[in-house]
């Protein structure tokens, strides 16, 4: 009762972040450009088991209802269906990583926000049915390293504070 009480918490933060990152206009001229501030909530999540990768469940969990929440409240379903598609691609990245203990949390975030721009390629593929949008990849692959970065800082700065901060160990 008292994890569902957390997991509520920290899905509501995610929302929050969801909604703060609506308001940024953080786009350079690129679409698709976001700071990922959500995934920040996931990263945290997946450091926050016993073992490395035993937060996944709960991460994928909260990732899932959040980008369906914050879809329809923020977005329309195209928004969550490339969100959808990135958080498949970079979750699955960063439990990779986090599981070969090769990657302190910034390399395991940097590799979330590079994975999450590469699944929205191509589902952009195939839905402007065209490859021509690949030649966003180079600059959206530098800005999934430069937001990882930055979130995966700021995750391993607010680890310690978290209540289950033991759980951060990597």
């Amino acid at each position: 009762m008292k994890r569902t009480v957390e997991l509520g918490f920290l899905l509501a933060i995610a929302l929050i972040l969801s909604y703060v990152e609506s308001l940024i206009p953080f786009t350079f001229g690129i679409p698709g450009i976001k700071l990922g501030l959500p995934n920040l909530i996931v990263v945290l999540l997946l450091y926050g088991g016993k073992t490395p990768g035993s937060g996944a469940r709960e991460a994928l969990l909260v990732n899932i209802l959040r980008i369906f929440l914050s879809g329809f409240m923020f977005g329309n379903l195209y928004a969550i269906l490339y969100a959808l598609s990135g958080a498949v691609c970079s979750f699955g990245a960063m439990v990779f990583a986090r599981k070969c203990k090769c990657f302190s949390m910034i390399g395991v975030s940097v590799l979330g926000g590079v994975f999450h721009n590469m699944g929205q390629i191509v589902t952009a593929m195939v839905v402007v049915e065209t490859f021509a949008v690949v030649y966003y990849l180079p600059v959206l692959i530098i800005a999934g390293v430069v937001t990882g970065a930055a979130l995966g800082v700021l995750g391993m700065e607010l680890a310690p504070y978290l209540r289950f901060d033991s759980r951060f160990s990597a």
